[in-house]
């Protein structure tokens, strides 16, 4: 592994349709620090486990680089030459080989995998962390079943080498899903120790400490202000990475991240302001990498049931009111695609995701429909996580100022990027500018997470299908307003 390899999640599942999660690293203090690496990022972790509660991006991070996967996706080369995962290629992990079969899949695991204690790495590990995964509730438990990975009697240990997933379905998302960061293996007699009756899966213990067997372990973690990682030399998960120490550290402030790498203070910056991003583009002077599949939406609460946005001419009177080059060009600052502007809200056809929408910017028309919806003048916010201000914050300016003109009121609510999947869940915020990113780079997996009707996290709207016969007028009225920007 390179040093540029490091943080895995810095290079996104591709996805059409992409926005910028820059990443940029530089040489100038690298050769001098061959052993150790310095990230910085606006946010960093509020939870070291991807199954605890409320954990954010960063946080799965933690959880990417510090737990074994029984197996991974492979990658690919782009023609810029920098490298992206391949959604449809896997290779093994933990695992030493696996076997598909017509409703099941074997693993054997490798033999002298260990923990980051010492422990041997067995079946029944596996076989409680996928029960773990599936019983927790939450993000966790809808990612596992967005690949009909739902029950405990799925998951067998057949010895302590060998385990067996039982499928309830065919499902071509299984396979997939047991790669991505959730199903990772944790060290369940550590963790039995440490689980009390209201905490059975220990996840007060993971919050803050690493239980796995992956390439790398958290020797220190200060929320909010830095996060270390130390190299598992006994990792057996692939090839031992160059870099034996990273320092992750959490600077807010987009300029002074950009300080930081043009003096070659820091080696790597994720997430840098647009501006800057398009800026030290043009100057040459670092190596940038543009690879994402986030998709950045204006997203409602409860738009198909609850007032104002109940009214279907209020949805589209927002959707007609949205800068959407305003946005590209003075938030984005052109390193975005449109996903506007297409000649109907139908899409080209086909199973393809993300598609535009037809939708454009067009004032008078947005007022003309605010006034046929008879909803009157609107009161609501707009908030936005300031884990990612550095995007959020000029979209929801931009947004206030441009709903202002039709009659919706709104005022900036900031939430703290440590609370922000916690109040996602809770479904309160009228309005929000949100971006959804899928690990698999699937149709059906987009509209299991966001339209499924489970109400998960990302089901922003709480959408339901109340009947299959009427699935695509009612996902086409819903989805209004959900664009990317």
């Amino acid at each position: 592994m390179k040093r540029r390899e490091f943080l895995k999640s810095a290079t996104a599942l591709a996805a059409a349709g992409a926005v910028t999660a820059p990443a940029i690293w530089s040489p100038a203090k690298a050769q001098s620090r061959k052993e150790t690496l310095l990230t910085v990022s606006e946010n960093g972790p509020n939870n070291l486990d991807v199954q605890g509660v409320g954990t954010n991006r960063p946080g799965y991070e933690a959880s990417w680089n510090c737990y074994d996967r029984l197996i991974s996706h492979e990658t690919k080369t782009l023609a810029d030459g920098s490298l992206i995962y391949d959604r449809d290629k896997f290779k093994m992990e933990l695992a030493d080989d696996m076997n598909v079969g017509d409703m099941s899949v074997t693993f054997k695991l490798k033999k002298n995998a260990k923990f980051h204690d010492g422990a041997p790495v067995t079946a029944k590990d596996v076989k409680w962390s996928f029960d773990r995964s599936v019983s927790v509730g939450g993000f966790p438990t809808v990612q596992m079943k967005a690949g009909t990975l739902m029950n405990k009697e799925q998951f067998v240990a057949v010895d302590d080498t060998t385990f067996r997933i039982d499928f309830v379905k065919k499902d071509r998302l299984t396979i997939p899903d047991i790669a991505v960061v959730v199903p990772g293996i944790y060290n369940s007699e550590l963790l039995k120790k440490q689980a009390t009756e209201k905490d059975p899966w220990a996840l007060d213990y993971t919050k803050s400490n690493t239980a796995g067997s992956g390439a790398y372990k958290v020797t220190s973690w200060k929320p909010g202000v830095e996060t270390i990682y130390e190299r598992n030399d006994a990792w057996v998960g692939g090839n031992l990475p160059e870099i034996k120490r990273v320092i992750w550290r959490t600077i807010p402030s987009g300029g002074n991240r950009r300080a930081l790498m043009e003096r070659g203070d820091a080696d790597i910056s994720f997430d840098l302001p647009a501006k800057d991003f398009s800026e030290m583009k043009k100057e040459g002077k670092l190596k940038m990498n543009l690879q994402s599949d986030h998709q950045w939406a204006l997203q409602r609460r409860d738009e198909c049931q609850e007032p104002p946005f109940d009214n279907e001419k209020v949805r589209q009177a927002v959707a007609y009111a949205i800068p959407y080059q305003k946005i590209i060009d003075a938030a984005m600052f052109g390193v975005a695609r449109p996903m506007f502007g297409a000649a109907s809200n139908d899409g080209p056809g086909g199973a393809v995701w993300p598609q535009p929408t037809g939708y454009t910017t067009d004032i008078e028309k947005a007022k003309a429909l605010m006034q046929a919806s008879g909803a009157g003048p609107i009161d609501t916010t707009i908030s936005f996580d300031l884990g990612d201000g550095v995007n959020c914050e000029p979209i929801a300016i931009l947004l206030q100022e441009s709903l202002g003109q039709i009659g919706i009121k709104t005022t900036i609510n900031k939430v703290p990027g440590a609370n922000w999947r916690s109040e996602m869940a809770k479904k309160s915020m009228p309005l929000m500018v949100n971006f959804f990113s899928g690990w698999l780079d699937y149709p059906e997996y987009f509209f299991f997470w966001c339209y499924s009707g489970q109400n998960a996290v990302f089901n922003t709207s709480s959408y339901v299908n109340k009947g299959h016969g009427r699935l695509h007028r009612r996902r086409s009225r819903c989805r209004r307003g959900r664009r990317p920007e």
